[in-house]
């Protein structure tokens, strides 16, 4: 299973999204609004999940954190270059 897919199932599993799969989820469809339909709760909620399991710490007033959650694709990116920054 690549990192994607795993995301797409973090995502699916922490807030508890029924009737979705990830294969639903398109790479580059935005999380919020349009696309996955996510809304601020889900992104605080997403936020300290992605905290504890992968030690990112996203601040809400952060001007990048908005687009770090735009897509799968911005977030992987995220996630990918503070596991690859914590392994130095």
């Amino acid at each position: 299973m690549n990192f994607k897919t795993e995301l797409k199932e973090f995502i699916i599993e922490t807030l508890d999204l029924e009737d979705i799969e990830p294969e639903d989820i398109d790479d580059d469809e935005p999380l919020f609004v349009d696309g996955l339909g996510l809304d601020s709760i889900d992104a605080l909620e997403l936020g300290l999940a992605i905290k504890q399991r992968y030690g990112v710490k996203l601040e809400a007033s952060d001007s990048q954190t908005r687009e770090h959650f735009r897509n799968i694709n911005s977030l992987t990116n995220l996630i990918s270059a503070h596991i690859k920054e914590e392994t130095r």
